[in-house]
């Protein structure tokens, strides 16, 4: 009896693995699709949805990561911003971009028929891979794109390790 009850544990523990690695793939697919504005053609459609559901106006940045010798180089697509309303926040090796599109206010005797342009608050925090020196990090901001360069705080060589 005991060796069945062992059976039957090692079984739900492999289909609880499998459930939850199926249910961390839907959620990395719905990120993908929900960064790339799946919703934004509805929108058009039923543009008095905006108001009442906020979250339809958020898309977070994409960014390009490079880990380079000395630093780690991070790109961010922020188009339509001033670099006063990006805050840029390092905590650890957590960095995360912060930012708001604004609104612009209706005009009277204006009537929109479609609205693409995304506005609203977003928040992007990147995990990086190497310790940072915090306070050497740079930022600049030119044509829409962010770019940040991360120190890293003692440079490991690299070591190619042979396999027996």
């Amino acid at each position: 009896m005991a060796n069945k009850d062992k059976e039957q544990t090692t079984e739900n523990k492999a289909l609880q693995e499998r459930e939850h690695s199926f249910f961390e793939e839907m959620d990395r697919a719905f990120d993908r699709l929900m960064s790339r504005g799946v919703l934004q053609p509805f929108r058009s459609l039923w543009p008095e949805w905006a108001p009442f559901h906020p979250d339809l106006d958020i898309r977070v940045p994409r960014v390009d990561m490079v880990d380079r010798e000395t630093e780690v180089l991070i790109r961010a697509e922020v188009p339509g911003l001033k670099k006063e309303e990006l805050h840029l926040d390092l905590t650890g090796d957590l960095l995360t971009i912060r930012g708001e599109r604004k609104r612009e206010e209706k005009q009277e005797g204006e009537h929109v028929y479609r609205s693409e342009i995304v506005r609203g608050t977003f928040s992007r925090s990147i995990q990086l891979p190497a310790g940072i020196n915090q306070d050497a990090v740079e930022a600049t901001f030119q044509d829409g794109m962010l770019e940040i360069h991360l120190p890293k705080l003692e440079v490991a060589e690299r070591k190619t390790i042979e396999v027996k």
